[in-house]
């Protein structure tokens, strides 16, 4: 009689991950689950916002460019503001912020600052842009 255990009875372990013991394996492998799981949660939250806020906004009828210029507009009170696109030295790849300079916006600073400048509703900037177009027509006649 032999005294020999079957191999084929027992699986082969499998090994471990550098830094994991065998006590934590299983959490580990949960743990990345989970991480994984909100990886891949956020890329594709991350991939609906920006369709979601241009639509919000008012993408269909103002371009990208032109939801960009009335933003800056609103944001600091000031009619004469333009996106820079394009601008390879612009901001964070160098030159100066885009509010380096601005005087216009009326917001009241302090530790946690509060901007006064208006909530903008639901396609509110395509009625914003047009009657700043019509106030332009009509200052031009």
């Amino acid at each position: 009689m032999s005294t020999e255990e079957p191999t084929a009875a027992t699986p082969p372990e499998r090994p471990l991950p550098p830094g994991t013991t065998a006590p934590f394996a299983r959490m580990h492998r949960w743990l990345q689950r989970g991480i994984l799981v909100c990886l891949v949660a956020l890329v594709i939250e991350g991939s609906l916002t920006v369709p979601a806020l241009a639509l919000w906004y008012g993408w269909p009828t103002l371009s990208l460019t032109q939801i960009c210029d009335e933003m800056m507009k609103v944001r600091y009170s000031d009619d004469s503001l333009t996106c820079r696109q394009g601008a390879v030295d612009a901001p964070p790849l160098g030159g100066r912020p885009e509010a380096a300079g601005q005087t216009t916006a009326r917001d009241q600073w302090g530790v946690q600052p509060k901007p006064e400048w208006q909530h903008i509703g639901f396609r509110e900037l395509v009625k914003i842009h047009n009657d700043r177009v019509a106030r332009e027509k009509a200052a031009h006649r």
